[in-house]
C-alpha cells in the first residue's frame, strides 16, 4: 500500500514537473521564438563563461592563496582576537565565533561546519549557540570575493558600506535565528562542555621554514581558489542564464536575434509594478536590479555574473553596489546551503526556522546599505 502512495506521488511530482517545465521553456519560446530561444541560451552561457567566471575564478585563487596567508602567519588569530570583544554584545556567541566569521569570509560558507565539528571550538557554545553558527557564518560566506570582484570593477568604497550593512544584517539573522531556537527548543540552552581547553588549539599553523610554509599556503590557498571558482560554474551558467534571459529584453531594434543576453523583461514587468518599494527600500532606480539579490538567493557567484551586464546598460551606481554587497554576502547562496549545514550538524528540522532568519536579516542588509549611503553621500 504504502508502495503505490509513493509511487502515484512520484508520477504526480513528474506530471508538475513537466508542465512547470514545458510552460516556462514554451513561453520563453512563444516570446522569442524556439531557435532564437535556444540560441541566446548558449550564446549568454558562453559569454558568461569567458568574460565573468574566469574573472571570478582568478579572484578566488587570489583571495584563497591571500586568506590562507593570513591563516598561516597568524594575522586571523590577531583579527580574532580584536574582534572577540564584540561577539557577546552583538551575537550573543562567545568570543571565539569570531574566527568562524573571518574564516566564512575569507572562503565559503562550509568553513563554519569544519570548525563547529572542532571541539576546542565548539566548547565554548551552549548548544542552541553553535546552532546559530549556521546563520552568522553564512552571512560572511565569500566576502572577500565579494569585495575584491566589486573593487576590480572601480567601487571599493561602496564595497565597504555594503560590507557595513552585511554585519547589520549578520546581527539580525544571527540574534533572531537563537530566538527562534529557544522558543522550540528551550532545553538547547545548555552547555556543550567544560571550558577547560586552551582557545590556542583553534590554530592552522603548520611545521616548517617561514619560506615554505609561505609557498605552501600560497599554493595550496589558490588550490582551494580554483576549487571554489569550478564549484561556481553551474550556478553562473545556469541560474544567471535564466535570470538574465527573465531580466534584460529584445535587442536594440525590438527584435529577437538570439544574441547573448536577450530575454523578455519579465521580472523588471513585475518589479515595475511594486518598484516604489524597492526604490525606498534599497534606493534601486531600474527594477531590472532586482534581478541580483533574487539570484543571491541560490548563488552569489551567479548573482555577481549579473554586474557586468548591469555596467554596460549603465543602469548601475554606488548606491546599488553598497546593496548588492550586503545582500550578497548576506544572503550568500543560503538556499542552496543551509539544508547542509544544518543537517550536518544533526539538525535538519531548524531549517525553516534558519531560512526565515536569514531572509528577513538579508533583507534588513540591504535596506541599512542603502540607508548608509545615503548618509555617507549626503555628510561627504
Amino acid at each position: 500500500m504504502k508502495g503505490m502512495k509513493f509511487l502515484t506521488k512520484r508520477r504526480i511530482e513528474a506530471l508538475i514537473f513537466l508542465i512547470i517545465f514545458f510552460g516556462f521553456f514554451g513561453f520563453l519560446g512563444h516570446k522569442m521564438e524556439l531557435p532564437n530561444m535556444m540560441n541566446t541560451i548558449m550564446n549568454t552561457a558562453y559569454k558568461l563563461l569567458l568574460d565573468t567566471v574566469f574573472y571570478i575564478m582568478a579572484i578566488t585563487v587570489i583571495s584563497g592563496a591571500l586568506g590562507n596567508l593570513l591563516v598561516e602567519f597568524g594575522v586571523v588569530r590577531l583579527i580574532e582576537v580584536v574582534l572577540r570583544p564584540l561577539m557577546k554584545p552583538l551575537y550573543n556567541l562567545p568570543g571565539v565565533a569570531a574566527l568562524g566569521g573571518v574564516m566564512t569570509f575569507l572562503s565559503d560558507n562550509p568553513a563554519i561546519i569544519s570548525l563547529s565539528k572542532d571541539t576546542h571550538f565548539a566548547r565554548y557554545f551552549k548548544k542552541y549557540q553553535l546552532i546559530s553558527l549556521t546563520n552568522f557564518g553564512t552571512a560572511f560566506g565569500m566576502g572577500l570575493v565579494v569585495i575584491m570582484f566589486m573593487m576590480g570593477k572601480g567601487y571599493l568604497p561602496a564595497a565597504l558600506v555594503g560590507l557595513l550593512g552585511a554585519v547589520i544584517g549578520s546581527i539580525i539573522s544571527t540574534r533572531l535565528m537563537q530566538h527562534f531556537i529557544l522558543k522550540s527548543n528551550p532545553e538547547l540552552d545548555v552547555e556543550i562542555s567544560d571550558k577547560d581547553g586552551d582557545e590556542e588549539k583553534i590554530s592552522f599553523k603548520s611545521e616548517g621554514s617561514a619560506f615554505l610554509r609561505f609557498l605552501n599556503a600560497i599554493l595550496d590557498g589558490g588550490k582551494s581558489g580554483v576549487e571554489i571558482g569550478l564549484a561556481i560554474i553551474p550556478g553562473v551558467l545556469i541560474i544567471s542564464t535564466v535570470v538574465m534571459m527573465l531580466t534584460f529584453g529584445p535587442s536594440a531594434d525590438g527584435s529577437y536575434t538570439g544574441a547573448a543576453y536577450e530575454g523578455i523583461a519579465l521580472l523588471p514587468y513585475l518589479a515595475g509594478k511594486i518598484n516604489i518599494v524597492f526604490e525606498w527600500l534599497f534606493g534601486f532606480e531600474n527594477p531590472q536590479l532586482v534581478s541580483f539579490p533574487i539570484t543571491a538567493l541560490g548563488a552569489v557567484g551567479a548573482a555577481l555574473g549579473l554586474i557586468p551586464r548591469f555596467i554596460q546598460e549603465g543602469i548601475i551606481d554606488g548606491n546599488a553596489i553598497a546593496v548588492f554587497t550586503a545582500m550578497g554576502m548576506c544572503w550568500s547562496g543560503y538556499l542552496s546551503t543551509h539544508t547542509a549545514m544544518l543537517d550536518s550538524l544533526g539538525f535538519r528540522s531548524l531549517t525553516s526556522k534558519a531560512i526565515l532568519a536569514h531572509t528577513v536579516g538579508g533583507l534588513v542588509a540591504g535596506v541599512a546599505a542603502h540607508w548608509l549611503y545615503v548618509l555617507l553621500a549626503w555628510i561627504f
